[in-house]
């Protein structure tokens, strides 16, 4: 039997949002399916937080139409609010409330019943490892803690959407691992559109991305589905025995090459021509009379790749 397609749980269709004069987000359309961790990318201004306030209902759109769970935002917003759980990059302690006093004020504002709200708060309590500073006033927490406090808020009433924006923004490497593995546990039961400026991160975590610049979605795809619709853009590594500034020289004269940077006593070297890269680089090498040491084929990664979606406005 053919595999069952996982149902569309975010749709956005055509989304465009206008303040005054000024339009933030354009034509914009995209779809998130049930149990998958997408990541959304962009530079600052890009549009990110505007189109995730609108996936959260925050924001109607000037027009176009967004799909929450299978139901219409327009039509049915209290239902599409419901499904989904919200952390904005700057998100709404209350520093004087415990922990434990917040998430249950927070599961008052959801109106989770209250003979649920007990367990429901116990819930995300454990599940991001919180029952030890529950009592503890939001204020007097790490930054990292506090993270933690608004994953756990918004997991709370149990949405089957997370909406999570720069959800590790300002932690240091070691609280930025533990945010990203307590992500990776809801793999598969959640859907989690994800905002990130940390490239590795959303890579580590993400089956796809989905790429944002001036207000236009530029890309979607996995890391490798986006590198090549990229096209022709390859990157060569090159280690040769000759003069340096020479080499490079003679790298970046190659037909096509736009980029040669230095690399641990090597040279990175891109271009966007249709040729084999390493074979013009090698062929170049060989006139300048320099034996190759190395010649090897680099792969695109995400920070390139997001780098030249935003630069192109295109895959």
């Amino acid at each position: 039997m053919p595999a069952v397609a996982a149902r569309p749980m975010i749709e956005v269709r055509d989304v465009t949002k206008r303040f005054g004069a000024i339009e933030a987000v354009r034509g914009v359309t995209f779809t998130v399916h049930e149990g998958e961790i997408v990541g959304f990318l962009g530079p600052n201004g890009a549009g990110k937080t505007t189109t995730m306030r609108m996936v959260t209902g925050i924001f109607p759109p000037t027009t176009g139409t967004v799909r929450i769970a299978g139901e219409d935002m327009a039509s049915a917003p209290l239902a599409c609010r419901r499904a989904v759980g919200y952390f904005p990059e700057h998100a709404p302690y209350h520093p004087e409330l415990r922990v434990i006093e917040y998430l249950r004020f927070v599961g008052r504002v959801k109106r989770i019943p209250r003979d649920a709200l007990g367990s429901a708060v116990a819930h995300v309590l454990a599940a991001f490892g919180l029952e030890g500073v529950a009592r503890r006033p939001v204020g007097t927490l790490s930054k990292g803690y506090r993270q933690r406090v608004g994953l756990a808020q918004a997991l709370l009433g149990d949405p089957p959407i997370l909406v999570l924006d720069e959800p590790t923004i300002g932690l240091d490497p070691g609280q930025v691992v533990e945010i990203r593995e307590l992500i990776g546990g809801l793999r598969g039961a959640r859907t989690v559109l994800f905002s990130s400026h940390i490239l590795s991160e959303v890579e580590a975590l993400c089956e796809r991305v989905i790429v944002i610049a001036r207000g236009t979605l530029v890309g979607q795809g996995s890391a490798s589905e986006l590198a090549r619709r990229l096209g022709a853009r390859q990157r060569v590594v090159v280690r040769a025995d000759g003069p340096a500034e020479d080499v490079r020289a003679r790298l970046a004269a190659i037909a096509d090459v736009d980029r040669v940077d230095a690399l641990d006593g090597a040279f990175a070297v891109e271009a966007t021509g249709v040729g084999p890269l390493a074979r013009r680089v090698g062929e170049a090498m060989l006139a300048g009379g320099w034996p190759v040491v190395e010649l090897r084929q680099d792969t695109l990664d995400l920070e390139d790749i997001f780098l030249e979606l935003v630069r192109t406005g295109t895959a």
